[in-house]
C-alpha cells in the first residue's frame, strides 16, 4: 500500500459545516458514495491528528484511522447515501467503531458485514429509573454497590445464575425478552421500552453453531469485562423536561440504573463463524473490498441470510442477557430498600442496541427504499411519530442512551427528523476510545484511577482492578464533546445527563 503524503489526503477532504466533515470520492480506491464525519473542533483535532499519523513513514501495515475505514465502507457493493462517521468513532475491525452505512435491499450485489455489526452483536444500553433520589442512596451508597456486585456475575469468564439448559437456550434466542416474560423474569411493561420489544422475528438458532451455544449457555445473566458496566446514577441537568417527564423523570437527583453489556462470547463467536464462511462467499461471488477485514457476502446469498438469522439470535440472547441483570438489579435494591422494586418504580425508560444490522425503510433520493442499515458503535435514533418506537415516546422521539466512560457522566438524547435524512436515523453511541487498550495499560496505574473515582464520591466494585486502566476516562474522548457535536449537527436532542454515584465493572 502506497502512503500519502497527508497534504495530498486532505485534497480528499473538506468540511461543510461547523460539526460535519466531507469525505470525497478518491480518497480510497473504488468508493461508490462519499463518507462524512461529524466532529467538534476538539474531536476534529484527534481525527485529523490520527490521520497525520497514519501517513508518516513506517505507518504502512499499522492500524488504519477512522477517517479511511469510513471511505473503505463507501467502497462496499450497493452502499446508498454516504458511509457516516458519528463523532465517537475510532478504529475498529473493518468499519470503524462509530461508522454507520445503509445498503440496498433490492440491489442484488448489496452486501451485509460482520464488520459492520461487530464482535459483540447487540451490545446496548439500559435504563432503568427509579423514585429514589441521591438523599436516599448516599447513606447506603457502598452497601448498595456491594449488593448490586453480589447479584450481577461480573468479569472475564463469570458464569450465570439464571438456571439455563440448552433447551432453555435455543427458545431464548428464538423468543429474546418474550422468554424472559414467560419465565417471569421481566415485567410485561419491559418490552414496550425495548428496541425491537425486545425480540428480532426473523433468529434462528439452527444457524448458529454449537460451539457458539456452549460459550453462551453458563453466560446468559452476565455482565462480562471490558467497557461494560452497571451504574448507579443520578440525573444531574435536565436540557428537555417535557421529554423527562415522559420517561418517568421528574427533577434532578432522581436515581437511575444504567446497564451496558451485550451478547458475550456467544455473540463473538457467531461473528467468528460468519467470517469464516463470507471469506469463502467473497471469492465464489468475486467480491472484492479495499480491507480484508471488511470480509462480506451478498444480503440474499445462503451465506449473508445464514449470518442475519444467527446475528439476531444474538441480539436475543444480548436483551434476554440484560433483561435477567434487570431482574438481579431489581433484587439487590429490593433487598437493600427492603421494599419491591414495584414500589420502587424500578421500570426500564430503554433499551437500545449499538451493534447490530436491521432491515429499515429509509428516503433515498426522494423514494422510500428498504435498507439493511449496519449500526457499528452507532445508536439508532428515530424520531418523533415513527412507527418503530413505542407509544409513550410518539411525541418525544426514541429516548437514545449514551454511555460515558467509567466515572464520567452519561447523556439520554432524542431522535430527530434531521438524523433521519442525515444519518438514516443514527446517532452516537458513547465517548469512542482516544488510547488503545495497551496504550492505556502503559500510560495509567489502576491504583490512581481507583484513587480519583474515590475521590470524587464514586463507589467502585471491580472483578480485575488491572482491566481498570483499559478503562479509565483518560483512555476515552469526552462524551459531552460527542453529545454537543450530535446536538449541534440536529442528528439527535440532549434530554438529560446522569452523573454516576457507584460503578460495577469486570
Amino acid at each position: 500500500m502506497v502512503v500519502r503524503p497527508y497534504t495530498e489526503e486532505l485534497k480528499y477532504m473538506e468540511k461543510i459545516s461547523d460539526c460535519c466533515w466531507r469525505i470525497k470520492k478518491g480518497f480510497q480506491p473504488h468508493m461508490n458514495v462519499e463518507g462524512c464525519f461529524y466532529v467538534n473542533s476538539r474531536l476534529e483535532r484527534l481525527m485529523l491528528e490520527e490521520l497525520k499519523n497514519s501517513c508518516r513513514p513506517g505507518a504502512v501495515g499499522g492500524f488504519l484511522p477512522g477517517v479511511k475505514q469510513i471511505a473503505n465502507v463507501a467502497a462496499l457493493p450497493g452502499i446508498v447515501g454516504r458511509s457516516i462517521g458519528l463523532p465517537d468513532i475510532h478504529s475498529g475491525y473493518g468499519f470503524a467503531i462509530g461508522n454507520m452505512a445503509a445498503f440496498d435491499m433490492d440491489d442484488p450485489k448489496s452486501i451485509i458485514s460482520p464488520g459492520g455489526v461487530g464482535f459483540d452483536i447487540n451490545c446496548g444500553v439500559r435504563l432503568l429509573r427509579t423514585n429514589l433520589y441521591e438523599d436516599d442512596v448516599q447513606p447506603v451508597k457502598e452497601r448498595l454497590a456491594q449488593s448490586l456486585f453480589d447479584h450481577i456475575p461480573v468479569g472475564v469468564g463469570s458464569k450465570g445464575i439464571i438456571p439455563m439448559n440448552a433447551r432453555d437456550l435455543e427458545e431464548a434466542l428464538e423468543m429474546g425478552m418474550d422468554w424472559s416474560l414467560r419465565e417471569g423474569y421481566v415485567w410485561a411493561e419491559d418490552k414496550e421500552h425495548c428496541e425491537e420489544y425486545g425480540r428480532m422475528l426473523n433468529a434462528d438458532p439452527s444457524k448458529v453453531s454449537l460451539r457458539a451455544k456452549k460459550r453462551g449457555l453458563p453466560q446468559l445473566g452476565t455482565l462480562g469485562a471490558g467497557n461494560h458496566y452497571a451504574e448507579i446514577q443520578v440525573v444531574d441537568e435536565i436540557f428537555d423536561k417535557w421529554s423527562a417527564g415522559k420517561m418517568g423523570i421528574e427533577e434532578t437527583g432522581q436515581i437511575c440504573v444504567m446497564i451496558h453489556s451485550g451478547s458475550r462470547g456467544f455473540g463473538h463467536q457467531v461473528a467468528t463463524d460468519a467470517l469464516v464462511q463470507m471469506e469463502k462467499a467473497m471469492k465464489r461471488d468475486k467480491i472484492e473490498t479495499n480491507d480484508r477485514q471488511l470480509a462480506c457476502a451478498r444480503i440474499n446469498s445462503p451465506e449473508g441470510q445464514d449470518y442475519l438469522k444467527a446475528m439476531a439470535a444474538a441480539a436475543n440472547f444480548a436483551w434476554v442477557n440484560r433483561s435477567s441483570m434487570t431482574f438481579l438489579t431489581r433484587q439487590a435494591f429490593a433487598k437493600q430498600f427492603d421494599t419491591t422494586p414495584d414500589d420502587l418504580d424500578m421500570h426500564v425508560i430503554y433499551d437500545v442496541s449499538h451493534n447490530i444490522a436491521k432491515i429499515e425503510n429509509h428516503m433515498v433520493d426522494g423514494k422510500e427504499k428498504k435498507l439493511l442499515v449496519h449500526r457499528k458503535g452507532s445508536t439508532r435514533a428515530f424520531p418523533p411519530h415513527h412507527p418503530m418506537i413505542p407509544v409513550d415516546y410518539q411525541l418525544t422521539g426514541q429516548p437514545v442512551l449514551v454511555g460515558g466512560t467509567m466515572g464520567t457522566c452519561s447523556y439520554v438524547l432524542t431522535g430527530t427528523e434531521k438524523g433521519m435524512f442525515e444519518t438514516f436515523g443514527s446517532t452516537c453511541h458513547g465517548a469512542g476510545r482516544a488510547l488503545s487498550r495497551a496504550k492505556s495499560r502503559r500510560n495509567l496505574d489502576y491504583k490512581d484511577v481507583l484513587q480519583k473515582l474515590e475521590s470524587v464520591g464514586i463507589a467502585i466494585r471491580v472483578a480485575s482492578p488491572k482491566l481498570v486502566m483499559e478503562e479509565a476516562p483518560e483512555s476515552y474522548k469526552d462524551v459531552t464533546d460527542v453529545v454537543d457535536t450530535c446536538h449541534a449537527a440536529g442528528i439527535s436532542k440532549k434530554c438529560m445527563k446522569l452523573r454516576p454515584i457507584a460503578v460495577i465493572k469486570g
